[in-house]
């Protein structure tokens, strides 16, 4: 087994532009991964600076946001590293914008409401290195 010391980290960006929703979010995922360095923003302009300040392993986003949504971010994103990895959350079952993050390339799409269980899940998957 290996020690919590030996653990290597895994660092999270989480871009939710409903505050409540993000610190709800942010709150759950640092209980059920302690280990994990976690940053958050507010709106894609946000994520996309922070995403190529921090260079987090994991971007999980919400697609609608003012500004910059998620789709625009994750195509910033990927024009600094092909190999960004994304967990997209949306409370739209719309296959137009599942298929404009899939040209993108994502991991996990996950609908509102968040269901902790799945996202816990998807993070486990995608934060694989």
């Amino acid at each position: 087994m290996i020690s919590d010391k030996a653990r290597p980290l895994l660092s999270l960006l989480i871009v939710e532009d409903d505050k409540m929703a993000l610190n709800i979010i942010v709150r759950m995922v640092a209980n059920e991964f302690p280990h994990c360095t976690i940053h958050s923003a507010e709106n894609g302009i946000m994520g996309l600076e922070l995403y190529q300040e921090l260079t987090p392993d994991l971007v999980i986003t919400d697609i609608n946001m003012p500004g910059m949504g998620g789709i625009e971010m994750a195509r910033g994103i990927r024009s600094i590293d092909v190999n960004a990895r994304f967990i997209v959350m949306t409370a739209y079952n719309d296959k137009d914008l599942l298929d404009k993050f899939q040209e993108i390339g994502f991991c996990v799409y996950l609908l509102k409401p968040i269901n902790f269980e799945e996202l816990f899940a998807a993070i486990e998957k995608c934060g694989k290195r």
